[in-house]
């Protein structure tokens, strides 16, 4: 646990400069490839965490994701690729944190809670794995839970044009153009105490709502 935990809150200025270069060079790589633009940054919050929620259609989806903001994200990642020391370090560096493959679905709930608990953003994909198509898949309800037990917003993100990009089985990024549009914080409905299943049931419900809306906006602006 103490190694894996400081996978997700000791993290190094080193870590921290290492993220920040590699953000910069994928975010020149996607502006200049697939001409990014984005919309709503103003929605992101500067300090504390969150959850970062976009709709998923594409491997390239992180590193869409990513323009959002300059402060580091962090997601889930394969235990398994955390095999090395130098492994470890790149990974952790670029945000990831390990999550044991086969596990508990509670174990990777825990971590994700940690980050949150450290004041992190957290990138969860509420569809679950990749979808196709233009109607944003039923929503788990991981994000609301995670985002309503720490208290903390649940910031949606549309992503249009990144399946044109890099499809399933595509094997190189095509250079078509992909448009990110960032909605307004979503809060769970408290009374100050324990959140409600009820809550968690309704962030949910508007939180499917607000991504379909901002993917529809963010297709059309990336002209898909």
């Amino acid at each position: 646990m103490t190694r894996i935990k400081s996978h997700i809150v000791g993290q190094s200025l080193a870590s921290r400069a290492f993220y920040a270069l590699a953000r910069s060079l994928v975010f020149i790589f996607v502006r200049t490839w697939n001409r990014v633009s984005v919309e709503g940054r103003d929605h992101v919050p500067e300090h504390g965490a969150f959850v970062l929620a976009p709709v998923h259609r594409s491997n390239m989806d992180t590193p869409y994701a990513s323009t959002a903001t300059r402060r580091r994200l962090r997601y889930m990642g394969k235990d398994s690729l955390w095999k090395t020391r130098a492994a470890g370090w790149f990974l952790s560096a670029l945000g990831g944190f390990p999550v044991s493959r086969g596990r508990a679905d509670r174990e990777a709930l825990r971590r994700c809670a940690e980050v949150l608990a450290a004041g992190e953003p957290l990138v969860v994909f509420p569809e679950g794995e990749r979808k196709s198509g233009p109607v944003v898949a039923p929503l788990f309800e991981g994000a609301a839970y995670l985002a309503a037990r720490a208290g903390v917003p649940v910031v949606p993100v549309g992503i249009g044009g990144s399946e044109r990009v890099m499809p399933k089985g595509a094997r190189f990024i095509r250079p078509r153009k992909v448009a990110v549009v960032i909605g307004e914080p979503m809060w769970a409905e408290s009374d100050g105490g324990r959140v409600p299943r009820p809550a968690i049931h309704d962030l949910t419900q508007r939180l499917h709502e607000e991504l379909q809306r901002l993917f529809d906006e963010a297709q059309i602006r990336a002209g898909a």
